[in-house]
């Protein structure tokens, strides 16, 4: 029963105990709605008050044949009273929030617009007015008169018993019996119900506590509640009760046992009650075996002690929160920048943790303050919490490693139950720092929640309870005990939900186990808060002193890891940057690109086998010269060298239908068009003193020389031109010199022509993209068009001109 309860978190029905400025809150409260009409104007309740909020749209189906009996109240929001019965009719919600399935509380605003006409079908005419519906109300019930003008929640509650009692037929199906039970009754009870546990309470004829628990019970399975008279003499005889109030445990076996608790009260049987082995929330999956997690190879269990904090929770946390959940603001500005910097300054001030995480929380800060823009990117914030520049004795943790906070399956408790740790810590750390601001951390806690945090249905539900509340803090104190009962509140709404773990139910914290003297009654048995000694505990539970260091990793690991990351980094960069200075060597320039597959539907020109002689070998020659050092054009058009015995495919310009090739073109290198420009110029004078120089050598034998001549490894449709010596060929006999003479004077000659038209193509294709040729046509269409108007109109006029001067 400890393992359950010892570290649950909220359920208790009883409020904080108000103090004797209760008319002064009050009082403020009603001038904060006066001087903000848009908070009165938007209503008095809210989804997070656990009332239903009635409209046109839901009115019927609520109200009307429901399952559950309805306690509605009808207000207008600037009714002064009405605002003041807000908070009683709120705390009456959570009072009896387990009685939901058998009696549930609604409002509605008839001070809306949309409201006033339903407000009148129900026969509302003053402020505030509260009904009950009984389950399964016809469609022209308007409603029981709920007559009330106290602001007691426990008075409030028993009238709704009352209303229950009196329930005429049909009975709502989820409420239990509430009449007194029998010793006969009790002798068969386990012969037609198969609960593990029955609950007898013994009271007096008038005590409400028997009833109270049983609705308290309500949503709980293997437990069954009655309430047993004083006047039944037997079972009082047979158990020997002698104290009223008081609660037995009565086992299938037939044994009685008396309940333990440190007050007789309701609050205090209904929690020992769901402590009890077995009892679990209906609907609730049974809580995991303690073996299956141990034995869970994803996430292996960690031993803990649920009274006490553990460092590695708060840790993981700050890693969840600033390495997580801040990562999804790619940019932080605005209200959000000035949110992360109360944030990051608060735990820089306060955070108890080691020296490299402190350190680090400290760096950033400092690193937030000097930012003078008015915004930041997480980039930039990441490197500052990996510690990029390196310093020495800087770290947090990456990772998570949730030890207290650990649920029982992942998605349950950890990084919410982290976040509330934190700030738990931090409020009672700024208290022992003697800190001058009360709502520092608090207001650090509201602006981070509202600006980060992923649950956003949260944020909204937190807000708004920092909007109503937060004015009453003002020392150190009341805002560690205004965390602390805001933290039972919200654990209290969320007790039952899809979120809550089986193992951990949210029960009032701290417990009567944990704390015994926070937790005391008032005269009429209420149960009431000892704020007196839940403040101490509060400090001595979330002091730096309390939490434990145990299952941390190691300052000297954490480091190591920070440094092989940084070197992995700075590897990983260094590779980067040489793979980027590779690519930018071997990537071709935009003069080189290789021709697209479109571009090679252009004809190709092929002749046959030439002969195997003189010619023959020459070409042979050129081949294997061309395959050992291929050439490629200046312009990016590559040479196609053809298979042996097959001369070169030569492509030839055109104007027409000219494709550009996808190249960038906004910028014209004019030095390469001018050094390719001059270079063919140069090769083409060559080229003739060559032809000129050899035909003189037929008259006049001149003394060998180096002498340079057209080589055979040229395209002639791209106009590059080779020079190669040609001392060879003074070894040859004047026939075959005179021959060769000639093919290469023709050859250069036609190269030179096929080239200088080549030239003049490029020349006239710089710059032009597919865009502009299509504007340009366009262009000339229009001009085209307009001409013809113009003649057509002028032609018209000199017809008409013409047919005047011939009138007499």
């Amino acid at each position: 029963m400890a393992r359950r309860c010892g570290g649950a978190t909220s359920r208790f029905a009883g409020e904080i105990s108000q103090s004797a400025g209760k008319s002064a809150t009050s009082a403020v409260w009603l001038c904060f709605c006066l001087l903000f009409p848009s908070v009165a104007e938007a209503g008095l309740y809210t989804a997070s008050d656990q009332v239903l909020l009635l409209s046109p749209d839901n009115v019927e189906a609520l109200l009307i044949n429901s399952t559950a009996a309805i306690l509605a109240e009808f207000y207008a929001s600037w009714c002064g009273h009405c605002i003041a019965f807000s908070p009683v009719y709120k705390s009456l919600a959570r009072d009896i929030k387990e009685w939901k399935p058998a009696v549930d509380l609604a409002a509605i605003d008839c001070a809306a617009e949309e409201n006033r006409k339903v407000c009148t079908a129900f026969g509302i005419r003053a402020y505030p007015t509260i009904k009950f519906f009984h389950a399964y109300s016809k469609a022209d019930s308007t409603g029981q008169s709920f007559r009330t003008s106290t602001h007691d929640v426990r008075v409030l509650r028993h009238m709704i018993i009352d209303k229950l009692e009196n329930h005429e037929e049909p009975w709502p199906p989820a409420c239990p019996p509430l009449e007194p039970t029998s010793q006969a009754e009790i002798d068969s009870f386990f012969e037609t119900s198969n609960v593990q546990h029955l609950a007898l309470i013994f009271e007096d004829a008038t005590s409400y506590i028997g009833r109270e628990v049983t609705l308290d019970l309500l949503q709980f399975e293997n437990v069954a509640v009655r309430r047993v008279l004083s006047t039944e003499d037997g079972l009082v005889t047979k158990l020997g009760v002698t104290e009223f109030p008081s609660c037995y445990l009565y086992s299938p076996e037939g044994n009685f046992t008396k309940l333990k608790v440190n007050i007789e009260a309701r609050a205090f049987y209904s929690y020992a009650l769901q402590c009890l082995p077995g009892v679990r929330r209906s609907g609730k999956p049974p809580p995991v075996a303690a073996g299956f997690i141990a034995n869970n190879p994803q996430e292996p269990w960690k031993p803990f002690n649920r009274s006490r904090v553990y460092m590695a929770d708060l840790e993981s946390t700050l890693h969840h929160s600033l390495r997580v959940e801040l990562a999804a603001h790619t940019v932080v500005k605005g209200g959000d920048l000035t949110s992360l910097r109360e944030y990051v300054s608060v735990l820089a001030k306060y955070f108890p943790g080691r020296p490299v995480v402190v350190n680090l929380l400290k760096s950033l800060n400092a690193w937030l303050q000097n930012q003078t823009g008015e915004e930041i990117s997480y980039e930039a914030l990441r490197e500052i919490l990996d510690n990029a520049a390196q310093s020495p004795n800087i770290a947090l943790p990456e990772g998570e490693r949730w030890v207290g906070c650990q649920g029982s399956q992942p998605h349950f408790r950890r990084y919410p139950c982290g976040m509330w740790s934190l700030f738990h810590v931090l409020t009672v750390q700024a208290k022992e720092a003697g800190g001058t601001d009360p709502k520092e951390v608090l207001s650090a806690m509201r602006s981070y929640v509202r600006s980060f945090f992923g649950c956003r249905a949260c944020a909204e539900h937190f807000e708004i309870m920092a909007e109503e509340s937060l004015v009453e803090v003002n020392t150190l104190s009341s805002a560690v005990l205004w965390l602390w009962s805001r933290h039972n509140r919200v654990n209290n709404r969320l007790a039952g939900a899809l979120s809550e773990d089986p193992d951990f139910p949210k029960l009032q914290w701290p417990s009567p186990e944990m704390c015994p003297a926070c937790h005391s009654a008032k005269d009429n048995g209420d149960h009431r808060w000892n704020q007196q000694q839940v403040l101490p505990f509060l400090v001595s539970y979330f002091s730096s002193s309390s939490v434990l260091a145990d299952h941390l990793e190691d300052e000297s690991q954490i480091l190591a890891k920070q440094r092989e990351k940084h070197a992995l980094l700075s590897q990983q960069r260094v590779e980067r940057k040489a793979r980027e200075a590779l690519d930018s060597m071997t990537q071709p320039l935009p003069s080189q690109s290789t021709v697209q597959d479109e571009e090679e539907e252009e004809e190709e020109e092929e002749e046959g086998p030439q002969d195997q002689g003189e010619q023959g070998g020459e070409r042979a020659a050129a081949d294997e010269m061309q395959r050992k050092t291929p050439d490629t054009d200046p312009w990016g058009k590559p040479q196609v060298v053809v298979g042996r015995g097959r001369r070169q495919v030569h492509r030839k310009p055109r104007i027409v239908g000219l494709r550009i090739p996808e190249v960038p073109e906004d910028i014209v290198d004019l030095d390469s068009f001018v050094n390719q420009h001059y270079k063919a110029k140069a090769l083409q004078g060559a080229a003739a003193t060559r032809v000129k120089q050899r035909s003189l050598q037929r008259k006049e034998e001149r003394a060998p020389g180096p002498v340079f001549g057209l080589g055979p490894d040229l395209d002639a449709g791209l106009g590059m031109v080779g020079l190669q010596p040609l001392e060879a060929d003074f070894e040859l006999d004047a026939g075959q010199r005179g021959t060769r003479l000639q093919k290469r004077e023709l050859t250069g000659r036609r190269f030179a022509g096929e080239a200088e038209l080549t030239r003049w193509v490029s020349v006239l294709s710089i710059g032009f993209s597919k865009v502009d040729i299509s504007l340009c046509v366009i262009l000339y269409f229009l001009s085209s068009m307009c001409l013809l108007a113009m003649y057509l109109f002028f032609k018209n006029r000199l017809r008409l001109r013409r047919g005047k001067v011939a009138l007499p």
